[in-house]
C-alpha cells in the first residue's frame, strides 16, 4: 500500500510503526496526540511548513526497501 498526502497520519503509524522516524525528523513530536488521529499528513506538513510531497516520497521509500 503506498501512502498518500491525504492519509491520516495514525494510520500510516499502523501500517509500519517505523514511520514515526519521518514525523519526529520535521518536529511531528506529538503523534500521539488527538490532532495526530484526524490530521491528514498534508494538513499536518502545512502546519509545520514541510514539503507533504517529499515526506510522503520518503515514507514511500522507506516502506519499498523494507518490503525488497
Amino acid at each position: 500500500m503506498k501512502v498518500t498526502k491525504d492519509m491520516i497520519i495514525t494510520d500510516v503509524l499502523e501500517m509500519d510503526r517505523e514511520t514515526a522516524q519521518f514525523f519526529f525528523e520535521i518536529g511531528m513530536h506529538c503523534l500521539g496526540c488527538p490532532a495526530s488521529a484526524g490530521e491528514t499528513i498534508e494538513e499536518a506538513c502545512a502546519v509545520h511548513a514541510t514539503d507533504a510531497d517529499a515526506l510522503v516520497d520518503k515514507i514511500n521509500a522507506f516502506l519499498d526497501s523494507k518490503n525488497k
